[in-house]
């Protein structure tokens, strides 16, 4: 199964998240779902991960498991091969509690500081086959 990027969809800086990982990503490897979806409230269920009115982590669902915070997006980025692999690795020198810390105090808050959607995200024509 393809890695399944789970983001919350009426967040400005996650659906532009989405946005850089489907431009960097030529081999189109990666599918996503909101949150807020059937199809991501499925797979939260899951892999036991709980469902919380306010999303406050991207997920990553890869090779049987399932990444949060700052471990889903560093597999996010290392997956996109190149220079950002080197960025992810980079990244994972700093102990997984100090990087949590930091993704936690973004998403907190992420809306005040880029806003939010009424609604989720539509994806193009063209791009969707890749979401759920």
């Amino acid at each position: 199964m393809a890695p399944v990027i789970l983001f919350d969809g009426v967040c400005n800086l996650c659906n532009g998240f989405v946005q850089f990982i489907i431009r960097h990503d030529a081999a189109g490897q990666f599918r996503f779902a909101a949150l807020q979806s059937a199809a991501g409230q499925e797979l939260l269920r899951a892999h036991q991960l709980p469902a919380p009115p306010e999303p406050d982590s991207v997920v990553l669902v890869a090779d049987g498991q399932a990444y949060t915070h700052s471990a889903a997006a560093l597999g996010i980025v290392a997956r996109l091969g190149g220079r950002w692999a080197g960025l992810a690795r980079a990244g994972r020198w700093f102990p997984r509690p100090l990087r949590d810390a930091v993704y936690r105090l973004i998403a907190r808050y992420r809306y005040r500081w880029f806003g939010r959607q009424e609604s989720c995200w539509l994806p193009t024509p063209e791009l969707q086959s890749r979401f759920l």
